[in-house]
């Protein structure tokens, strides 16, 4: 019997009557002839909900405790499912992450999945039932109860997947993956099919349907994965190996709003300086991204980079001691800057579209201030002026 796992984020259980709808999409596929593994969120913005209780309880919760009370949103989701499935006749069994096997290390509110077993799931498959896992969720080492962070659940459905050998559909609230997010280009196309690859490199640099880790896990085992509308049966955008027939330049473009540009002035050029500086940012949780270092003919540098606005606090807190330090330095931070990307595998064969893209921002004076790229993607850092002209013009261009 063929086999499939179906994940339903929390806008798709947000209500019961939404439930009895995507329990009446599961009945049908398990008539279709497939075993059928489910994994949903928590109900709509219950997650947040329970934050907010915590803070309340304390002004720093502790991060083990909040692990043990936010998994409590997907156990209601699974119970609530699997009631209303066997309402529908349908033999249905909800399971904990501990209960599906899924073990995790890691940094508590923020654990990776090592390993599933998955023999309590393929006892209850065998025997007819829907399994509904709680996604978001494990047990660590220690028997503590984890949770996985942001995309926890794709990437509990993902994991659970390949370790099942069979395919994953993502059930959302959009109709699929477009090659523009439609709240920055309404008249943006929706992909029916993209690569591992790109999917990863667009959700990396901006786009938020999908988490990069979930991508990662289904490109490394080769999981067939689909994202679609949870209560509109359109066609939706399968995510597998790249086509070798597909010749298209430019798949997407990603925007990344959340970012502050660091432009640091008369920097002793020391090897050992810089290395310090990057050191003690990562050693405090400060993920840098673009990078660029122009020599000076003085013994100085300038060195310029963007970060995670989120990791704003933890930046400064590093830079004021490099000021202290080193009294000469300038820094300046500019918040008001964004990321627009473009990516495609085509870029690897099809030469002309760094050309394409720079001339198209000087006929209509878009500045940037940084660039990066990689074999699959061209990156600009530009003010967020910019940002809305930028994403129209580059989506037209390149027909997204």
């Amino acid at each position: 019997m063929k086999r499939v796992v179906m994940k339903f984020g929390g806008s798709s259980v947000e209500t019961i009557e939404k439930m009895q709808k995507i329990a009446g999409r599961i009945v049908k596929k398990r008539n279709e002839g497939y075993e059928v593994c489910v994994v949903v969120s928590a109900m709509g913005k219950s997650t947040n909900s329970l934050i907010q209780l915590a803070k309340q309880a304390s002004a720093s919760p502790n991060k083990r405790e909040l692990d043990s009370l936010l998994a409590t949103g997907e156990q209601v989701s699974i119970s609530l499912l699997s009631m209303i499935l066997q309402e529908m006749n349908q033999k249905a069994i909800g399971l904990t992450g501990f209960q599906a096997g899924i073990k995790t290390s890691g940094f508590h509110t923020n654990n990776r999945i090592e390993d599933i077993d998955v023999s309590h799931i393929e006892k209850y498959l065998n025997d007819g039932h829907v399994v509904v896992v709680a996604g978001f969720q494990g047990l660590n080492a220690a028997g503590d109860i984890t949770t996985l962070g942001r995309g926890g659940s794709d990437t509990t459905a993902i994991a659970l997947a390949a370790k099942l050998d069979c395919s994953c559909e993502i059930y959302t609230d959009v109709l699929g993956i477009y090659g523009v997010d439609p709240r920055l280009y309404p008249k943006a196309k929706k992909l029916y099919s993209i690569s591992y690859e790109e999917m990863k490199e667009m959700a990396f640099l901006g786009a938020k349907v999908m988490e990069p880790r979930s991508i990662d896990i289904a490109h490394r085992y080769r999981v067939p994965l689909l994202v679609a509308h949870a209560h509109d049966e359109q066609e939706g955008t399968l995510i597998q190996e790249e086509d070798p027939m597909e010749h298209r330049p430019i798949t997407g473009c990603s925007v990344s709003e959340k970012i502050v540009l660091v432009n640091i002035q008369h920097l002793p050029a020391s090897l050992t300086l810089i290395a310090h500086l990057f050191v003690t940012l990562a050693n405090e949780g400060v993920n840098i991204d673009m990078i660029s270092q122009t020599q000076g003919s003085d013994g100085f540098v300038t060195l310029a980079f963007t970060a995670s606005a989120d990791d704003l606090d933890n930046l400064e807190s590093v830079l004021g001691f490099l000021t202290h330090d080193e009294p000469e330095v300038i820094i300046h931070i500019d918040k008001h800057v964004v990321k627009v990307s473009v990516v495609g595998s085509g870029m690897r064969t099809q030469s002309g579209v760094a050309a394409q893209l720079f001339q198209l921002f000087a006929d209509h004076g878009i500045v940037y201030k940084l660039i990066t790229t990689s074999e699959i993607s061209i990156s600009y850092t530009m003010s967020k002026d910019h940002q809305h002209q930028a994403v129209q013009l580059i989506s037209k261009a390149f027909d997204l």
